[in-house]
C-alpha cells in the first residue's frame, strides 16, 4: 500500500497526463478508421491531427518519444499506402 503523499503525487500525474493520452489515441483511431473507409483528404487531415496530439502528448511527458514516432511513423505509413493503393 503507497504512502499518502505518493498516492496522492500519482493521482495527480495520472489526472494531469491522462486526457493527452486519451486525446492522442482516439486522434489515432479515427485517422486509422478514415484511411480504411478510403477517405483520404478526411485522413490526411485526422493523421495531421494525430500527429500533433501525439507529439503534445510527448511533450508533456504523457507519452515516451520513441513510442510517438513509432506511432507516427506507422500512420503515416498506412497514409501513404493507401494513397499509393
Amino acid at each position: 500500500m503507497p504512502a499518502p503523499k505518493s498516492d496522492r503525487a500519482s493521482q495527480g500525474r495520472y489526472e494531469r497526463k491522462n486526457p493527452l493520452r486519451t486525446r492522442a489515441r482516439t486522434f489515432v483511431k479515427s485517422a486509422r478508421q478514415e484511411i480504411e473507409e478510403g477517405n483520404l483528404d478526411a485522413a490526411e487531415q485526422s493523421v495531421r491531427n494525430a500527429v500533433i496530439a501525439l507529439d503534445k502528448a510527448a511533450s508533456k511527458g504523457a507519452l515516451h518519444p520513441k513510442n510517438v514516432a513509432r506511432r507516427k511513423s506507422r500512420i503515416m505509413s498506412q497514409l501513404s499506402r493507401a494513397r499509393n493503393s
